[in-house]
């Protein structure tokens, strides 16, 4: 069984505290993909005619990459902390464990939506998504 169950209203009410930290993740994780950008370029031109370059460029390039992956890694936990499932870290895409009738379903929440409005179980995924049609008293 799940650790941890949302109403929808609980996971609105959660989002004080993930929407931050979502937000933070989906910066974090472009910041990477432009220091790994980065250091490729990097690594392409001192291993050409150096370009101006020096290896201790490349060396505080690895060292600054090394640091964000390790941002992304605490926001992830953060989430998951919170008692969220993090689904895309690129987006903000996370899911709130939840039962409707009995059963255990995923509430589908990500940055930029202002609400938890959505659900889907946990084989159909963010395709999947349906407008959550049940009242508090199925919830956890």
């Amino acid at each position: 069984m799940l650790d941890r169950t949302f109403t929808p209203a609980e996971a609105n009410n959660a989002l004080g505290e993930v929407r931050p930290a979502a937000e933070r993740l989906v910066r974090t994780c472009e910041r990477l993909r432009d220091l790994g950008s980065d250091q490729g370029r990097l690594v392409t031109a001192i291993g050409g005619n150096g370009e101006g370059h020096a290896a201790g460029d490349l060396g505080a390039a690895r060292s600054e990459l090394a640091s964000v992956a390790a941002e992304v890694a605490a926001c992830m936990a953060v989430l998951e902390s919170l008692g969220v499932l993090v689904k895309d870290a690129d987006l903000g895409l996370v899911d709130f464990p939840a039962l409707r009738a009995g059963e255990p379903v995923l509430l589908c929440w990500h940055v930029g939506e202002d609400a938890v409005t959505h659900w889907h179980s946990y084989d159909e995924g963010y395709a999947g998504r349906k407008p959550i049609d049940w009242g508090e008293e199925e919830g956890s």
